[in-house]
């Protein structure tokens, strides 16, 4: 296969983005080469926010042929929450014939080495990056986002975790070096010579299944890993939300044929209404590496029954925020008002219980009852989301019908101190959009136990009482232990409790975010400074990202000969 593109160019365009991902790995403080302002796009080769949506435009009711061998059949049933029905159709895989012409690839692949593989990458991330508009609209339609932020956290928020996986993998690889030349002392005698070779050496097929409310986002970082790492990606989409991840897939076997590499490298499985193929690829032989997003349910099923792959899963959790104490209290309910409500806590990390000492908290306004914390809160909430079009670009669409489901059934379960209202979306009437609810819960029932310590995906928060300080931590704690949380919260002034809660984080291995009361919220994360999970409590059994989420990913083989 010819190269469009050699190493030395993509060495000489990407290497200098490499060492920029490495150093902010290392050093934690925040960077990103991908622009989060809309306006900053249309130079250089990306489309614009008119190109974009007329891109986007163009793939309604079209067929995405990504010229992969094995294709059967043409599938796709996409409706966009907004109420568009996409109409897009895709390749149906014979995965006798897909899986083998995928490893047929890998040689040259791992070959290539890690610099190459890394480039090769970051090309391809380039490329989605400039399509990003094009993408946005792909987020939205699949996802429910609103459009802005499906355009951040589909398009540079999600690029940036593509390129922090494979600057950790790029780190991964050459911490072995490629040769060594060993010598051993045998005192009088002729000491023992050896040459040594290194090899870093991909797993096999990588499987990428992934979900609704995040593909991009959440799928990028798995593929990434595993492609820069050598191994060939297979990417399973979640049926209601397949265009994003198609997109990618054709960009990444673009870059590959361009780079002199086999486009088979990457491809897709799309498949039929009700088919369920993600049971039947994770256990192939041929599959050894599997990256999962979504329920708790399946998400334990791979990990029992994948035994012949390294399993990443990112499942349920029910995430917790102790409100002991402020020296903001106006800060703390915007916080909270703007985490509850955004993307109508459709998000794995969107605070669900809020523990709240029965006696009130201690603010900057003075003491403040249960009752009253709860109701300002309600009130934060109902400000925020007052007007109809600011609410509409905040809470995007609900997802499934599950979702709303689960929120017009929260209003049985407890007191109801913020009751959920319905906004027309008018450019899209087809969207169901509703505000989040606030329930009130006795923490000391057992009968409101059973809804506390479930997950309640969507926009249902629960504001749990509590008998004091030390009863929230223990809450957490046994929260964490048994259901896993993705994200914990806590606001205090006391620095006693904010150890107790700091240490009960750390022992069940919780991400703890401390009184925030500015425009950084607890469900959101930065790439290349904040870890989104932590592979060490139920929710997940990996951190976007660290070392561990890429080293099991490939081995290292030697060859040794005497010198």
């Amino acid at each position: 296969m010819t190269a469009a593109l050699s190493a030395h160019e993509l060495i000489a365009r990407h290497r200098s983005t490499l060492d920029q991902a490495l150093e902010a790995i290392r050093t934690r403080a925040y960077w990103s080469p991908h622009p989060e302002h809309p306006k900053a796009y249309g130079e250089h080769g990306s489309l614009d926010a008119a190109a974009g949506k007329a891109a986007f435009d163009a793939l309604l009711g079209s067929r995405l042929d990504l010229g992969q061998p094995g294709t059967d059949d043409w599938v796709g049933a996409e409706t966009s929450p907004y109420g568009v029905d996409l109409g897009v159709t895709y390749p149906h895989a014979d995965l006798d014939v897909l899986l083998p012409a995928m490893k047929a690839g890998q040689r040259a692949w791992r070959d290539a080495g890690a610099e190459q593989r890394a480039v090769v990458c970051l090309e391809i991330l380039k490329r989605i990056s400039d399509r990003t508009h094009e993408f946005a609209h792909a987020v939205m339609h699949t996802s429910g986002q609103a459009f802005m932020m499906a355009f951040q956290a589909g398009g540079p928020h999600a690029q940036d975790r593509g390129m922090e996986a494979v600057a950790y993998a790029y780190v991964e690889q050459v911490r072995t070096p490629d040769n060594a030349e060993w010598t051993k002392p045998q005192g009088k005698r002729d000491p023992l010579a050896m040459t040594k070779q290194f090899t870093p050496v991909p797993r096999g097929i990588a499987l990428v299944i992934g979900c609704n409310t995040f593909p991009t986002w959440n799928g990028y970082p798995g593929l990434f890993a595993s492609l820069a790492t050598g191994n060939a990606v297979l990417v399973k989409p979640h049926p209601r939300a397949v265009l994003p991840l198609a997109l990618t897939v054709l960009v990444a076997r673009e870059v590959l044929a361009e780079t002199g590499f086999d486009p088979n490298l990457v491809a897709l499985a799309a498949e039929r209404p009700g088919e369920g193929i993600a049971k039947t690829l994770a256990t192939r032989p041929e599959v050894r590496i599997i990256d999962y997003t979504g329920s708790t349910e399946f998400g334990d099923w791979l990990e029992a029954n994948a035994r012949q792959a390294q399993v990443y899963t990112e499942k349920a959790g029910v995430n917790t925020v102790v409100v002991h104490s402020t020296a903001d209290y106006k800060g703390m309910l915007s916080n909270l008002a703007f985490s509850l409500s955004l993307y109508s806590g459709q998000m794995c990390t969107t605070p669900q219980n809020l523990l709240v000492p029965r006696e009130g908290i201690s603010t900057d306004q003075g003491p403040k009852s249960y009752d009253e914390v709860v109701a300002d809160l309600a009130k934060s909430v109902d400000g925020l989301l007052g007007d109809d079009a600011r609410a509409n670009a905040l809470l995007g669409a609900i997802v499934t019908p599950d979702v709303k489901a689960r929120l017009e059934a929260a209003p049985g379960l407890g007191e109801v101190a913020l009751a959920s209202r319905e906004i027309t979306n008018p450019d899209f009437p087809g969207a169901v959009v509703r505000t989040p609810v606030i329930v009130k819960l006795d923490g000391a029932k057992p009968d409101a136990e059973a809804a506390y310590m479930s997950e309640c995906f969507g926009p249902v928060s629960f504001a749990v009482a509590v008998d004091s300080a030390s009863d929230a931590v223990e809450l957490l704690r046994r929260t964490v232990r048994e259901k896993g949380a993705m994200t914990v919260g806590a606001y205090t002034t006391d620095p006693e409790v904010e150890q107790d809660v700091r240490e009960a984080c750390l022992e069940e291995a919780a991400q703890l975010s401390l009184n925030l009361t500015g425009g950084v919220y607890v469900n959101q994360t930065a790439a290349f400074s904040d870890f989104h999970g932590s592979g060490g409590n139920p929710a997940a059994s990996a951190a976007l990202c660290d070392g561990a989420f890429v080293a099991n990913r490939f081995r290292v083989v030697e060859v040794r000969r005497e010198a």
